[in-house]
């Protein structure tokens, strides 16, 4: 057993809830051209494939502003831009299908190379594109003719959901069509937040530059609401970049998406540190925030046994069992993030005594050292002092200077109700704190 084994192991049971949560969801990435211009198309195809062997239903939506760029550039065309939109001619379009379609021919070159020793090794990833996407020109806006430049229309959707329940990752090309058979050259954010939309997706995801990632002010936004994302586009505080797409994602999460995220995808691995760490490394738009309190459910008893087992294991904490959890599940507050639970607490109490005890505080060591332990510290208090108690302990082998920390003080276990007294294992020699509320 190398050094890093207990890592690995510590690792792979932190994501496991993730994993358990994503299975079988709808995931749409929208990934712009810069992402293969700069060399990152390999590592993204390999995360991509990861996570359908995990078995998540992905659609990939793709840009080629760079690419088409460089069409124009080659053929000594002028490019032009409006509001965030390229203003598409005949020559300029012809220079958009040429790109997009090299584009197409390179990622599905990626998804095939099952080489070994590589993520990509005796994987069999299949991949379907179509016109799944009907389109409308944008037409004359502030009296500029957009031309060849659409909108999206429609989306098939139940083509797509066929594909996705066969196995195929969707790819979606920057393109759409109208019924008579003409082309329209889109936008890639217009693109993925319409096929959000349609699909009903859980998550849709943006793979953005660095310039791309909404900032308020200096300060890093990790989780933005709906309504923080309304102020920061209404006071034009954004870039160019960050704000389009910001207003994309929102549109998404208006339309029924439940979580929008916009991704760096410079740094390495950036799609699952998003999706399988804690705070991620970009921004995640949710109608409100994602993290919550609330009180437990039987359905919640396996994620709080997966809790709890290990402090019990290193003697941390009293073993209690599932049947003992279960019993007493209406005693136990949780705390989640985007559905994953990774904290808990439990307030007993005795009768008529002015004292209730504080039990099971834990929360994931991955999380620690965010105040989440603090919050649900403070929620027992509240619910100790709704229940007219005047007294909070704790009785502890391992964690007395936090609690020292929090107000708590040393007292005799004479000083506890007489059922708790009685209940108390000399053996491990635990100290009595109490905090008065």
């Amino acid at each position: 057993m190398t050094s890093s084994t207990p890592d690995f192991v510590a690792w792979l049971r932190n994501v496991a809830p993730y994993i358990h949560a994503f299975r079988n969801k709808t995931f749409v990435l929208a990934v712009p051209g810069e992402l293969a211009a700069e060399g990152h198309l390999e590592s993204l195809v390999h995360d991509v494939a990861l996570l359908q062997a995990m078995g998540m239903r992905i659609v990939l939506a793709y840009g080629s502003r760079p690419q088409v760029q460089e069409q124009l550039r080659l053929r000594q065309i002028e490019e032009r831009y409006s509001q965030g939109l390229r203003i598409t001619d005949r020559a300029a379009l012809e220079c958009a299908k040429e790109a997009a379609g090299e584009l197409r021919l390179d990622i599905e070159a990626a998804f095939s190379a099952g080489l070994p020793n590589t993520p990509m090794g005796n994987s069999r990833i299949r991949l379907m594109s179509g016109n799944f996407v009907t389109a409308r020109p944008v037409g004359i806006v502030d009296g500029i003719d957009y031309q060849l430049t659409g909108l999206v229309r429609k989306i098939e959707a139940d083509s797509i959901q066929l594909a996705l329940n066969s196995g195929f990752i969707v790819l979606v090309p920057p393109l759409g069509f109208s019924p008579t058979g003409e082309a329209f050259n889109l936008s890639l954010e217009d693109v993925a937040a319409s096929m959000a939309v349609a699909l009903d997706a859980d998550k849709l995801i943006y793979l953005v530059t660095d310039e791309g990632l909404p900032r308020d002010g200096e300060a890093s936004l990790v989780e933005v609401s709906e309504q923080q994302a309304e102020q920061l586009l209404a006071i034009g505080a954004l870039t160019e970049e960050a704000g389009f797409t910001l207003q994309h994602a929102l549109r998404a999460c208006r339309g029924g998406v439940e979580r929008a995220h916009l991704v760096p995808y410079s740094a390495d691995g950036a799609l699952l540190l998003e999706l399988f760490t804690h705070d991620g490394v970009g921004v995640m738009l949710v109608e409100e925030t994602l993290e919550a309190l609330r009180p437990a459910t039987p359905d919640d008893v396996a994620a709080i046994v997966s809790l709890l087992e290990p402090l019990e294991a290193d003697g941390t904490l009293v073993p209690r069992g599932r049947a003992q959890i279960e019993r007493d599940i209406d005693r136990f507050t949780v705390i989640e993030h985007d559905g994953v639970i990774f904290g808990c607490a439990a307030l007993y109490t005795f009768g008529r005594s002015p004292m209730g005890e504080l039990a099971c505080l834990m929360v994931r060591s991955d999380t620690r050292e965010k105040g989440d332990g603090e919050r649900l510290l403070k929620s027992i208090e509240h619910q100790a002092r709704q229940a007219g108690l005047r007294q909070l302990f704790v009785l502890t082998t391992r964690t007395t200077h936090w609690f020292l920390k929090r107000g708590f003080k040393p007292t005799e276990l004479e000083t506890l109700p007489p059922d708790r007294q009685a209940a108390y294992n000399p053996l491990r020699r635990s100290q009595v704190l109490v905090k008065a509320l």
